[in-house]
């Protein structure tokens, strides 16, 4: 599997183009925003798109998922149903933040703890992992010990609790026993900023380290 990201928005949230490297089969993770950019590189790897993928449904990682799924005929994966009232905020919550009008919809499959989801031939794990939101789900490529894990963790921090339906003992409990258990050596591309490994956040993230639960 191949992985290309694209900072969007003004939030910079790493939107990913993922794909199948023998078929070409593609899938863009969190399309917040800035269509013709995701689109123009898609377009220049020669990429044959076939879903979406969202972690959750906040408007720098989802308020484009209508328009990019009616334009390329794209079904919607993820996240956990439980995120449906922050997709259904998107249109008052662009308006709200200056962003390009977005429309709310309903995937065409929510996502558990314990499903997969194909990209070709690829196959991810999906973990939920709430706090950051109560639908958020990761994407995890267990082959090649990578993961997608919009704004539950980042490099040195972790997701704000302080939305509503957030928790910050669960987006705690999520990290250590959802994701941590995937492996030190697993690489992650947070929702924000530079990628990281659970190892490192193991050992220096000041809210989730190890050295702050004995």
């Amino acid at each position: 599997m191949k992985a290309l990201i694209i900072p969007v928005t003004p939030f910079q949230q790493n939107c990913s183009v993922i794909w199948d490297e023998r078929s070409k089969r593609a899938a863009v993770v969190d399309p917040g925003g800035d269509l013709d950019r995701v689109l123009a590189e898609v377009d220049r790897e020669g990429l044959q798109l076939e879903k979406i993928l969202l972690t959750h449904g906040h408007l720098d990682h989802a308020a484009a998922t209508a328009e990019l799924a009616k334009l390329r005929h794209l079904k919607i994966e993820g996240p956990h149903r439980d995120d449906q009232f922050w997709i259904d905020q998107l249109p008052e919550a662009t308006q709200r933040f200056g962003f390009p009008p977005a429309a709310a919809f309903t995937p065409d499959r929510w996502l558990e703890q314990g499903d997969q989801v194909s990209v070709g031939d690829q196959i991810l794990e999906v973990r939920h992992c709430p706090g950051h939101t109560p639908g958020h789900v990761i994407f995890f490529h267990p082959q090649q010990k990578f993961a997608w894990v919009g704004d539950v963790i980042f490099a040195g921090s972790i997701g704000r609790s302080d939305f509503p339906r957030g928790d910050h003992q669960t987006l705690v409990k999520s990290i250590r026993e959802n994701l941590f258990p995937l492996g030190d050596d697993v690489r992650f591309v947070p929702g924000h900023g530079p990628l990281s490994t659970f190892g490192q956040e193991r050992q220096t993230n000041p809210f989730v380290a190890d050295h702050r639960f004995g």
